[in-house]
């Protein structure tokens, strides 16, 4: 779910890369350097699932674990997956340098969403089924956004995109469900080890 360069217009890519950046240094600022060793295992785990595809037609899928970071990291996952999108730019040209602004509100944006999905726990608190619950719409909302985002996008750059945006959605409803049952076991995993992770 990358965007390569010369995709999208000039005038896209500078608007979504100004907007990634204001919101990237906003939450940095407020970010925790005891955090840091959290947020660089996420952005890892974040860089690995991604690069691991499956094509399908035009489009290939892969795990994001966009909304797993979400759920662990807060808003700290947006910049954290902006430095994941940058090493997978340079490193392996999956996505592009132009387009990590975009790239970065595609995945970034439904991380915080799926952050705030999760925070509802405590409503429930001590409630198992809810956690879960919680956890595997965390993990497939997120995706399910994503998807929607880099379709409307894609759709924006050009009426000729509006086929593979069709496939593109199409074919993560499976990821998400995938993406929502990993981020149930990881979560609770995490809550029967080392809980404060997932607070």
């Amino acid at each position: 779910m990358h965007i390569s360069d010369g995709v999208l217009s000039g005038q896209v890519c500078a608007s979504t890369a100004v907007a990634t950046a204001v919101i990237a240094g906003l939450v940095l600022k407020k970010t925790d350097r005891k955090d840091i060793p959290k947020i660089a295992v996420m952005t890892a785990a974040f860089f690995v699932a991604s690069l691991l595809h499956i094509r399908l037609g035009p489009a290939s899928v892969h795990l994001l674990l966009n909304g797993l970071v979400g759920v662990v990291l807060g808003l700290a996952a947006f910049p954290a997956i902006m430095i994941a999108l940058l090493f997978q730019a340079v490193m392996f040209q999956h996505g592009g340098i132009t387009t990590l602004g975009a790239n970065t509100l595609i995945m970034g944006l439904p991380a915080i969403v799926s952050w705030g999905i999760f925070q509802l726990k405590g409503k429930f608190s001590g409630s198992n089924s809810a956690l879960r619950i919680l956890s595997f719409m965390g993990g497939s909302v997120a995706i399910l956004l994503s998807g929607g985002l880099m379709a409307l996008v894609l759709v924006l750059a050009g009426s000729e995109f509006i086929t593979t945006a069709k496939v593109i959605v199409a074919a993560h409803i499976p990821v998400a469900l995938v993406e929502g049952v990993i981020t149930v076991l990881v979560v609770e995993f995490f809550v029967k080890v080392k809980p404060e992770l997932v607070q």
